[in-house]
């Protein structure tokens, strides 16, 4: 066993020694490792074996270098030999080459002098044909340098065109192509912004010239109007044409962007006029250059968007009024020059130019325009109280419609405006005429108008509609029935409907359509600002019987004049007072209803005159006798009126209508204050704060009562019928008769009849009266400290009272159930 493992061990020992003499040195761990990895002691042996193969390989290795020895000395013996030979060899070659060197430097320089020479000829060649390349493309570039300091955008545009599509393509491998390429699409934003800050400026300058091109504009309507009235009345001889607009110095029948009217007959005055035109008056190529520039760069749609979104702003700026504006008619014009201006170059864009802006949108800013202006108008017309200041605006409104009208825009709604616009002016003419009806009526002395010659005469009826047959026989001096307010106001009312007319003028309406207007103004100042004239006056405190006496005069030939106001309307409009559907003057009633109330006045004063005197009274209720005479207030009362209704008596009645009217309303007034004295007189008598009455107080009061009575029965005023006016006092006089005759059994035994002596005696009347007295008989008897002699003397007479007084109350409590 020993044995075959030593064995096996030398083997395994020579295995490794083999590898390890074949293998990299790298890789003898492994195999090393495995030396030590087996038995133990087994790499002594292996120390050993190997040891042994290192003394084999070194007598090897003795033995090989024993046998080269010789050789290799000879060798060396050789090698020394050929040194020497080597070395001369060595130095013939150094000097041959450096001889070599020396010759062929000037071949080498002049060679490489013609190789540069060469080098830079194809470089020139290939330098120029590159140039003839590029110079185009750098004259074009230049030739945009200069159109761009030029301001001409438009062909700097078509060369940028020409520069991207033709000449940078053929040399775009070049730096400076590629910084031209890179430039380009800069240079056309700045021409954008450049043509754009230009069409800013533009728009900053409209603003600023519209009112001047609206003013030109309205001032060339104007004259289109005065020349057609012109045409009108010479159309007959045919001495005119149809005036024309002018645009741009050509002359046609009609055009959407005229500023100016010239007339094709060559007139001298009006061929020499200068012809100013829109382009005139505003420049228009900022416009025209951004839109081309816009539209070459393919961004037309935004430049058409922002051009009308900033006039649709500038619009509306515009439209904006002046706050003050109604205060003048200058502030009216220039909020009209400006409108007018604004559309009259939108007009112009709008043909000179292709789609940059359209009809629906101009008529769509005309429509937001005309809804605001009509607003404004609205609003800033209804401040205006000047009449005149309102007939100013309403021929700027027609004016202004006339020329927007000329250039194609709707307008009837501006005319459906100055209806409005004429309600405002009636207004305004009516508070105007208000304070003239005023002034004339303080101003009116309210007599009679004296004549003195005949030239006042006719003066007189040159302005008033008066005749009269019997003052016309009368010799100077003479006066006439109305005062001088009657002219005045009849004047006035004819100026009225005058300044009415003023507004119907170029309104292009019928001369149906006219008259109506012109009535139903007029109608509205007779029965609206006449009448409340009227009545105000009436109702004055200084106002006195002989003025409303007059007042009612006059009213009544104010009345009469309707009709020769009526003439007049149709006279001025040439339509028959016959024609279907004419208003008619409501003249008649006002000055009846002003009539009316001026006598309802008379009445009213009187009756306070009157009032004014019974507070006068002072009445000695406990008198024992009277004074055998009227009471002084009553007498002066009686004086008042006599002289009073003197007046009535004394008025002009050389009309009969006077006549008539003057005596009827002197019987009214003259009833009326005998019922109102009456009443006064038995209200006095009923007072509830009068507690007693004497006797002698009640025969006091009869003596007053009889010379009313005499009073009425002296006809004061003529025209009563029998003893009308002293039924007035009826009631008076049958409650004093009972008193006085001391008649309560005939009172009592007759009551109730229709023929009783004392029917318009109240049993309450009676009462109250007869309980005052009682009193005041027992006060009397008790002051005088006979009243127990009374009862003596006078027992039957007190006993009659007191029946009288219970079956009086038994009669009025058979009244009130």
């Amino acid at each position: 066993m020993a044995e075959n493992e030593t064995l096996e061990c030398i083997t395994e020992h020579e295995r490794i020694l083999q590898e390890i003499e074949s293998t990299d040195t790298a890789c003898v761990g492994p195999t090393l490792r495995s030396i030590y990895d087996d038995q133990p002691n087994a790499h002594k042996r292996f120390m050993e074996k190997l040891d042994a193969r290192i003394r084999n390989h070194d007598r090897e290795i003795e033995k090989m270098c024993n046998f080269h020895h010789q050789g290799f000395v000879d060798a060396i013996t050789e090698l020394l030999k050929v040194r020497a030979d080597a070395e001369k060899l060595m130095g013939q070659v150094t000097d041959t080459n450096r001889r070599l060197q020396e010759a062929g430097r000037e071949v080498t320089a002049q060679t490489e002098e013609v190789i540069r020479c060469r080098i830079q000829q194809r470089n020139m060649a290939t330098t120029v044909e590159k140039l003839q390349l590029c110079i185009p493309v750098l004259e074009m570039y230049s030739k945009l340098k200069e159109q761009l300091e030029s301001k001409r955008y438009y062909a700097a545009l078509k060369t940028m065109e020409q520069l991207e599509k033709v000449y940078i393509p053929r040399v775009s491998q070049y730096r400076f192509c590629q910084i031209m390429a890179e430039n380009l699409p800069r240079l056309r934003e700045e021409i954008k912004e450049i043509s754009m800050s230009d069409l800013k400026d533009f728009l900053e300058s409209i603003r600023k010239h519209s009112d001047k091109v609206g003013e030109t504009a309205m001032r060339q309507a104007q004259q289109h109007r005065t020349f057609n009235s012109a045409v009108a009345k010479q159309a007959s001889i045919g001495q005119y044409t149809k005036p024309v607009y002018s645009l741009n110095g050509r002359t046609h029948s009609h055009t959407h962007n005229g500023l100016l009217m010239d007339d094709d007959t060559g007139d001298e005055d009006e061929a020499d006029e200068e012809v100013l035109t829109a382009q005139d008056l505003v420049d228009f190529s900022p416009v025209y250059r951004c839109l081309h520039i816009y539209t070459v760069l393919g961004d037309r749609e935004t430049f058409e968007n922002y051009y009308r979104k900033q006039r649709k702003k500038q619009a509306r700026l515009v439209l904006q009024p002046q706050a003050n504006m109604h205060e003048t008619v200058e502030g009216y014009r220039r909020y009209f020059n400006q409108i007018v201006g604004f559309f009259v170059v939108e007009d112009h864009i709008l043909h000179a130019t292709q789609g940059l802006v359209t009809r629906a949108f101009t008529e769509e800013l005309w429509n937001m325009a005309l809804s605001k202006i009509i607003a404004v108008l609205r609003t800033h017309s209804s401040y205006c109280d000047d009449p005149d200041l309102v007939l100013e605006l309403k021929n700027l409104i027609v004016i202004f419609a006339d020329t927007l009208q000329g250039y194609g825009f709707p307008v009837n709604r501006l005319f459906d405006l100055l209806f409005e616009v004429r309600d405002q002016y009636n207004e305004t003419l009516l508070k105007k005429w208000a304070l003239v009806f005023r002034e004339i009526f303080e101003l009116d002395n309210y007599s009679p108008i004296p004549v003195e010659t005949e030239e006042e005469y006719k003066l007189v009826i040159s302005r008033f509609p008066f005749h009269d047959a019997e003052i016309e026989k009368q010799d100077f001096p003479k006066k006439l029935p109305m005062s001088q307010s009657v002219p005045q106001i009849y004047t006035q009312v004819k100026e009225f409907i005058y300044a009415s007319l003023k507004f119907s003028e170029s309104l292009h309406r019928s001369s149906t359509e006219i008259d109506d207007m012109l009535r139903k103004s007029t109608n509205l100042l007779l029965t609206r600002t006449l009448s409340s004239c009227l009545q105000n006056l009436i109702k004055k405190p200084h106002i006195g019987l002989t003025e409303l006496v007059q007042i009612i005069i006059n009213t009544t030939h104010l009345e009469q004049a309707c009709r020769y106001l009526e003439e007049f309307i149709t006279n001025i409009t040439n339509v028959s007072p016959e024609t279907v559907h004419t208003t008619r003057l409501y003249g008649l009633s006002t000055f009846k209803d002003a009539r009316h109330a001026a006598e309802g006045e008379i009445y009213t004063k009187l009756n306070q005159k009157i009032d004014e005197f019974i507070q006068l009274a002072d009445y000695e209720w406990g008198m024992a006798e009277s004074d055998g005479r009227a009471s002084g207030y009553l007498m002066d009362l009686i004086n008042f009126l006599r002289s009073t209704f003197q007046v009535f008596t004394h008025l002009p009645n050389n009309n009969n209508d006077h006549a008539s009217m003057s005596g009827k309303v002197a019987q009214t007034a003259c009833m009326s204050a005998c019922k109102h004295l009456s009443t006064s007189l038995m209200q006095m008598l009923l007072d509830t704060e009068l507690k007693q009455i004497s006797m002698g107080a009640i025969q006091q009061f009869n003596l007053d009562v009889i010379q009313c009575e005499l009073f009425a029965s002296s006809e004061p005023v003529p025209g009563f019928q029998g003893d009308t006016l002293q039924l007035a006092f009826i009631d008076l006089r049958q409650l004093l008769d009972l008193f006085m005759v001391w008649d309560w059994s005939t009172y009592l035994a007759d009551y109730g009849q229709p023929t009783s002596k004392y029917l318009r005696v109240n049993p309450a009347t009676a009462l109250a009266l007869l309980e005052k007295v009682y009193r005041g008989m027992k006060d009397t008897s008790k002051k005088n400290n006979i009243f127990s002699q009374f009862r003596k003397n006078d027992r039957d007479k007190q006993k009659l009272i007191e029946t009288v007084v219970k079956q009086l109350r038994s009669l009025v409590n058979g009244m009130s159930s």
